[in-house]
C-alpha cells in the first residue's frame, strides 16, 4: 500500500489497513466500470460518502458506529475493486470469502464489530440500493421505470436535494479521509 503497510489479502489482519490507503484507493476505482456522464469516473469513494449521507436519513438517529459502517461498506473495494455482480456471480463463493476477510479486518481495525449485525447491514444495503438508482439515473442513463425494475423505486423524500457529483479523485480522497475523521472523533 501507498503507506507502505503489507496487506496479504488472503489473511488481512486490522493492523495493516490505514484509511490514507482505502480513501485513495477508492477514490480510484470507478464505479459502473467508468460508463458514466462526465468528465471524472464515479468513484466508490463519492458513492460511499453519497451511502453514509442516504443512510443518515433512512436511519435517523443511528449510533455513529453504524454510519461509519455505511461509509465502509465497499472499503474492500479499494484492493479488490468494484465487481459488477454478473461477475461476482461467475467467479462464485471466493469472491465473498475474501470480500468478507477483508471487511472483518477493517471493521475491527477502527472499532466496528468483524459481522455487523443482520438489520444495520439490511439497512446499509437499503441506502446502496438508493445510492445506486440515484446513480443509474443522473449518471448511468437509466430512465427512472429502468432504474425502478432494477433497484426498487426509492421514497422521494430520501432523494430530496441529492445529487451526484463528479470530482477529481484528490478531492474526493480528501472528502472520504475527512468524513471518516469526523466519524471516528464521534465515536464513544
Amino acid at each position: 500500500m501507498l503507506s507502505g503497510r503489507r496487506l496479504d489479502l488472503l489473511d488481512p489482519t486490522p493492523m495493516d489497513i490505514e484509511i490514507e490507503d482505502i480513501a485513495h484507493g477508492l477514490a480510484f476505482v470507478a464505479r459502473w466500470n467508468g460508463q458514466t456522464r462526465g468528465d471524472f469516473a464515479y468513484s466508490v469513494a463519492e458513492h460511499s460518502l453519497l451511502v453514509e449521507e442516504i443512510f443518515a436519513r433512512l436511519v435517523p438517529g443511528a449510533a455513529v458506529k453504524w454510519r461509519l459502517a455505511a461509509l465502509l461498506h465497499d472499503a474492500p473495494e479499494y484492493v479488490i475493486g468494484d465487481m459488477i455482480s454478473p461477475v461476482k456471480s461467475a467467479i462464485g463463493p471466493a469472491y465473498g470469502e475474501l470480500d468478507q476477510r477483508l471487511t472483518a479486518a477493517v471493521h475491527l481495525r477502527f472499532g466496528l464489530p468483524a459481522m455487523l449485525p443482520v438489520g444495520i447491514k439490511k439497512d446499509i444495503k437499503r441506502a446502496d440500493r438508493v445510492s445506486a438508482w440515484l446513480e443509474a439515473v443522473q449518471i448511468a442513463g437509466f430512465s427512472s421505470a429502468e432504474a425502478d425494475k432494477f433497484f426498487g423505486r426509492p421514497n422521494r423524500a430520501i432523494l430530496q436535494g441529492l445529487e451526484i457529483r463528479l470530482r477529481p479523485p484528490a478531492e474526493v480522497r480528501a472528502d472520504y479521509t475527512a468524513r471518516h475523521r469526523d466519524l471516528m472523533a464521534l465515536m464513544p
